[in-house]
């Protein structure tokens, strides 16, 4: 019961991702004349060329030889969760959407860069993806941690560079609006909502820092053994990942604790381990 509702719930997941892209693809970017990103873009640029192709049979067609290589380098669950998401998008792509009416062409880009990243945030939020770049994308993130939005980001500025011998530079640059938003909210809905903090807090009151985490946030912290650089005398570093949610609360507990607490946040790409994990499922 518990592997069908999965299987539902990331068929689901597919089915939304690849309407809300086809939306962007069949109201906006066509009836504008502009270009999308990766496989897609290809395949719309492509269409223009040769109308009597439909954008979906063309970009089925380009994902062949793609799959070949995910076969190869990804994991055979996201392989085939692909398979059933590349089909669902060359689907929704022949739906007839009706063209939303919007006259400003940056808002055009704006509106298609918003919902092509939530729309490709969502299917790769499931255990596979639309095919074309994204399996690229996947693999390039497991071989050298480099994010899905990023490597689509610089993939199409090549597409648009090889785009401005065949459509006006202005439907490019608009382009390149749009495919920045794309990426940016690609990296949000994938990563951003479930990003977590990493955290390092040196302090005299350590140990009330460290029980009050413990029991307030129930928080896994570590404490690394330091030296004052300077004063050689011996430290307490206390580290830890936490949510972007709960980093408010443990900031007002340390201020509360020690408002003298020396404090450093950062970023994290990705978090490996019990409870805590953010990495992909790929």
């Amino acid at each position: 019961m518990k592997q069908l509702r999965t299987i539902l719930w990331n068929v689901f997941l597919m089915a939304a991702g690849s309407v809300i892209c086809s939306v962007a693809v069949n109201s906006i970017l066509i009836p504008k004349q502009f270009l999308a990103g990766g496989f897609a873009g290809l395949a719309i640029l492509i269409h223009y060329g040769l109308p009597f192709m439909p954008v979906g049979l063309i970009y089925f067609v380009l994902n062949i030889p793609v799959y070949m290589f995910g076969y190869l380098f990804v994991g055979r669950r996201f392989f085939f969760y692909s398979i059933a998401g590349m089909l669902m998008f060359s689907a929704a792509i022949l739906i007839p959407f009706p063209e939303i009416t919007i006259e400003d062409r940056l808002l055009n880009a704006l509106t298609a860069g918003i919902l092509t990243g939530a729309g490709a945030g969502i299917l790769l939020r499931s255990l596979g993806s639309a095919g074309g770049m994204d399996i690229m994308a996947v693999i390039i993130l497991k071989k050298y941690s480099i994010r899905l939005g990023t490597t689509s980001l610089v993939f199409n500025v090549v597409l648009m560079l090889l785009a401005a011998f065949r459509l006006p530079l202005e439907m490019v640059l608009y382009t390149l609006i749009y495919i920045y938003v794309t990426a940016y909210f690609v990296n949000l809905v994938v990563s951003g909502f479930s990003q977590r903090k990493a955290v390092l807090v040196i302090s005299e009151k350590w140990r009330e820092i460290l029980q009050e985490a413990f029991k307030k946030l129930d928080r896994g912290i570590t404490i690394i053994h330091g030296e004052g650089g300077f004063s050689g005398q011996q430290k307490k570093i206390l580290y830890t990942v936490i949510p972007f949610q709960k980093l408010p609360r443990f900031k007002t507990l340390v201020r509360g604790i020690d408002p003298d607490a020396f404090v450093v946040i950062t970023e994290t790409m990705e978090v490996m381990g019990h409870r805590i994990g953010n990495q992909p499922h790929w």
